[in-house]
């Protein structure tokens, strides 16, 4: 979603001031707001818990009605960013409608509407449209949207072994202190229940909620309007394939995918346009189901696994070490592992 990291803005900024502020991981840190029509340029100094930040000493003022800017954001085909045009800012703030990104290399626009962007391949065509598999179209349907956040995540905690929501991110805190001030993605965020919890955080500069299912963002912006003091201004709503993740290689300092692996229709290509869109020292933190004990002795499952996820866009995981291959496999490093039951939260980084 624009350039290498020190380069990424919502809008151009007339300077950047020589002093930097120091910020500091703390778990009940309140959200430091931004200007609506801003967002500050980060300059990392390291990858360490300590990022430096140089934030504007005056506010952008756009003069003309219609404006663009470089957005955060990057093309799906070619991965150049693109350029923000209708809009001041990306932002939850303020509506899309109305807004495009522009590709210049491209030449291709992409269109938001009231609640997001959307950054897919396919956006803008009236008559085509690429098929997903029953894993993926099943949580784009209205219905499905709606119950997920209201009985169906909690489920989770029933017989998966999922500790829920807040104990996940007590959990995943210390593989994102890397991340700390800067910008993480919840990949396959559904109805933003993470999205929401690192916006409120004041942890990162900017919060990206993408998923594939226009209802589930819909839904999530549905949950933000009805919180009064809810920090609009550090979080932007996308709709996006987590195989054509639509941001500059290197520019993105986490990205987060809560019970999200064993849905993708392939999950080791998913796992290397991660990588590829993480910084050098950026961090991959992801939750699953780990089906082992009496299932992985039994040589039908093995063999037929291949086969349900190539029908159903599923996949099921039989042990850690399956998932520490996919991660090294796709170029990642320093792979951990958190288990309860069925439950397994992962993190594994890209080398520096």
């Amino acid at each position: 979603m624009a350039a290498v990291i020190s380069n990424l803005s919502c809008v151009s900024l007339p300077r950047i001031l020589s002093n930097s502020r120091r910020c500091f991981f703390k778990p009940c840190a309140r959200p430091r707001l931004f200007n609506k029509r801003i967002f500050a340029v980060k300059v990392r100094a390291s990858s360490t818990a300590f990022v430096d930040t140089k934030p504007p000493t005056e506010p952008f003022v756009v003069e003309n009605e219609v404006s663009s800017s470089k957005s955060i954001l990057a093309c799906p085909i070619c991965y150049e960013s693109l350029t923000l045009i209708g809009s001041h800012v990306l932002s939850v703030s303020e509506s899309a409608a109305g807004s495009t990104l522009q590709c210049n290399t491209c030449k291709k626009s992409f269109y938001g509407n009231q609640t997001h962007y959307d950054v897919t391949v396919a956006s803008g065509t009236k008559d085509y449209g690429v098929g997903m598999p029953i894993s993926t179209e099943f949580f784009r349907f209205p219905l499905i949207s709606f119950l997920y956040e209201r009985g169906w995540r909690q489920s989770f905690s029933i017989w998966g072994g999922f500790p829920g929501p807040e104990k996940e991110f007590e959990l995943m805190r210390d593989s994102l202190k890397p991340a700390l001030d800067g910008i993480i993605v919840d990949a396959s965020c559904g109805s933003g229940l993470f999205s929401r919890l690192f916006a409120q955080s004041g942890l990162f500069s900017l919060v990206i909620a993408l998923d594939y299912s226009e209802n589930m963002l819909q839904q999530c912006y549905e949950f933000i309007k009805q919180e009064e003091t809810f920090p609009k201004e550090n979080l932007i709503l996308v709709r996006a394939d987590i195989s054509r993740l639509p941001f500059v290689s290197s520019s993105v300092d986490a990205v987060h995918a809560g019970a999200a692996l064993q849905c993708w229709p392939s999950p080791s290509t998913a796992v290397a346009e991660i990588s590829r869109v993480l910084r050098p020292g950026g961090v991959f933190v992801a939750t699953t189901y780990i089906f082992d004990g009496p299932f992985a002795f039994i040589p039908f499952l093995r063999r037929q696994r291949q086969i349900i996820a190539a029908m159903s866009g599923s996949h099921f995981f039989l042990s850690e070490r399956e998932l520490q291959d996919l991660c090294t496999a796709c170029g990642l490093v320093g792979f951990t592992s958190i288990r309860n039951g069925l439950f397994v939260m992962i993190s594994a980084s890209k080398p520096i």
